[in-house]
């Protein structure tokens, strides 16, 4: 009896020791990026028990069966699904912001009113020097402020593209690191008597950086690797084993970007670089609608200018140069360059119809509206963006919540659980020196 006493006893205390060591580590390792909360896996040992009759009952201690791993496959899915989904819809909204100042800050919708209005002005007396200059002066601004525009949305784009390579570089580093990983994992053999415990916070660390630059689907193989695809679970394989691909990013004459991975094509919908990715589609929108408004402002008033003939009588010149919001600009020095009155009509004109003219040209081509809807265009996409991005980002908080709730260290928790396995340690040894103390009665009895 005292021997079966001593081997149970020895049993519960190296249980309870190894469940103190695990309890210490995840309070030690409590604020560790990437650490999954341990916990120790018992079973009661089947090996001498008296199993002699229907009633007999097994008295030969507990074993340990492992170190448990408190994280859950799905949820760290969700995690990364839900992450990667909000890292997207911020990046876009970062992208638009940039694009909406480029555009509103500049003053363009103003400078293209003030220039309208400068025209309007001038009907009063088409002869005015003044009225005259103020027109010149007003269109200058308005090229300049398109110029402007023009430069700050390319400076805008260069920055997201930079930045989406960035996280191409990323992606390719962190697929890199996970090969690495897959290699020490299959050569461990999947050996569940090695503490694998580490390894497997890597690669699921490592995981989870990734979904937040690209949408990934991921394969666990029976030796603990993870197979990547890359664009969705029918996209391009990224990781697989040991081996890793590259990720390549390209531009577009317009400034949009596309993805390859090894030369084949790959669609990336989440993930920031995705986002990026979109806000250069919307950038490179905005563009052409702002190249569009200056190229029609300088073609109706240089075409109106065709028509007529300017204050010292002679044929009307274009006033503006360029053909888009980057080249746009007032040629004209002198406000007698404006050709207010018809072809024929004398210098010093009175005659107003070439000005009338002009004016409906430009009243035709609407490009304050056309600034206007392109200005409510990108506004009301930053809004509808943000709500999206907000309520993403709420998901993905809550989906993180779940995740750390079961895989996270709590110190609360991990306290009562020193307590609990000391005493169990405490009770054991106590058995132990009970079996001690009747072994020597046994042998003291003569």
């Amino acid at each position: 009896m005292a021997s079966d006493l001593l081997s149970i006893a020895r049993s519960g205390a190296r249980v309870a020791r190894t469940a103190l060591d695990v309890t210490a580590n995840n309070i030690a390792n409590a604020k560790t990026e990437g650490y999954v909360r341990r916990s120790v896996s018992v079973a009661e040992v089947t090996a001498g028990s008296l199993n002699a009759t229907p009633t007999g009952i097994n008295l030969a201690g507990a074993r340990i069966t492992g170190i448990v791993r408190n994280a859950d496959v799905f949820r760290q899915s969700e995690v990364r699904r839900t992450g990667s989904d909000a890292a997207r819809a911020s990046a876009e909204v970062a992208g638009l912001e940039s694009v909406q100042t480029a555009i509103e800050q500049t003053g363009v919708y103003d400078s293209v009113v003030a220039f309208e209005g400068s025209l309007k002005q001038l009907v009063s007396d088409p002869t005015d020097g003044s009225l005259r200059a103020q027109v010149i002066e007003d269109g200058r601004t308005m090229a300049q402020t398109f110029n402007t525009a023009a430069q700050n949305l390319d400076a805008a784009g260069k920055g997201l593209r930079f930045e989406a390579q960035d996280g191409v570089d990323t992606v390719n580093r962190i697929a890199g690191e996970i090969a690495k990983v897959n290699l020490r994992l299959m050569r461990s053999g999947g050996d569940a008597s090695g503490d694998q415990s580490t390894l497997l916070d890597q690669r699921d660390s490592l995981l989870q950086q990734l979904s937040d630059h690209a949408d990934i689907t991921t394969t666990i193989n029976a030796d603990k690797s993870v197979s990547v695809t890359l664009g969705g679970p029918t996209g391009t394989s990224l990781v697989s084993g040991a081996a890793a691909k590259t990720l390549s990013m390209a531009s577009a004459a317009n400034g949009t970007v596309s993805f390859s991975v090894n030369n084949q094509a790959v669609t990336l919908s989440s993930g920031a670089i995705a986002g990026k990715a979109q806000a250069l589609v919307e950038l490179a929108g905005a563009r052409t609608q702002l190249d569009t408004i200056a190229g029609g402002i300088a073609s109706a008033i240089n075409t109106a200018q065709a028509g007529g003939v300017d204050l010292q009588g002679s044929p009307g010149q274009p006033l503006f140069s360029g053909t888009s919001a980057a080249d746009i600009a007032m040629v004209a020095s002198k406000g007698t360059a404006i050709a207010t009155a018809p072809a024929g009509a004398a210098a010093g004109s009175r005659d107003m119809t070439n000005l009338a003219a002009m004016r409906g040209a430009l009243e035709t081509a609407d490009p304050s509206g056309a600034v206007d809807t392109l200005q409510f265009g990108v506004s009301s996409a930053v809004a509808g963006r943000t709500i999206t991005r907000d309520a993403l980002a709420a998901i993905a908080g809550s989906a993180q919540s779940a995740l750390s709730a079961q895989a996270g260290v709590n110190l609360d928790d991990e306290a009562v659980n020193l307590v609990r396995f000391q005493q169990a340690y405490q009770a054991s040894a106590r058995v132990m020196q009970v079996a001690s103390d009747i072994f020597d009665s046994i042998l003291s009895i003569r």
